[in-house]
């Protein structure tokens, strides 16, 4: 298991989408497999809600790409 120090969390899903699709390009061409990323939530009702699903999400990206760029800088 990778133990990768805490990263910034994306400001937003935008930024996740760049994250993850930078670090994937850079794990693809290192040849190297990891799980994917976490998936974009999809029942988000647009009222702002304290825990909303997108909260998690970011959390979650940050969380996967933390653990890929420690992935790249070992190997």
């Amino acid at each position: 298991m990778i133990d990768a120090a805490p990263d910034p969390m994306p400001e937003s899903a935008h930024q996740a989408r760049q994250w993850i699709a930078e670090l994937g390009a850079q794990l693809a061409q290192r040849d190297i497999l990891f799980r994917d990323p976490p998936e974009e939530p999809t029942t988000c009702c647009g009222r702002g809600c304290n825990g909303c699903v997108w909260e998690g999400y970011l959390q979650a990206a940050a969380y996967w790409c933390g653990q890929v760029r420690e992935l790249l800088r070992q190997g």
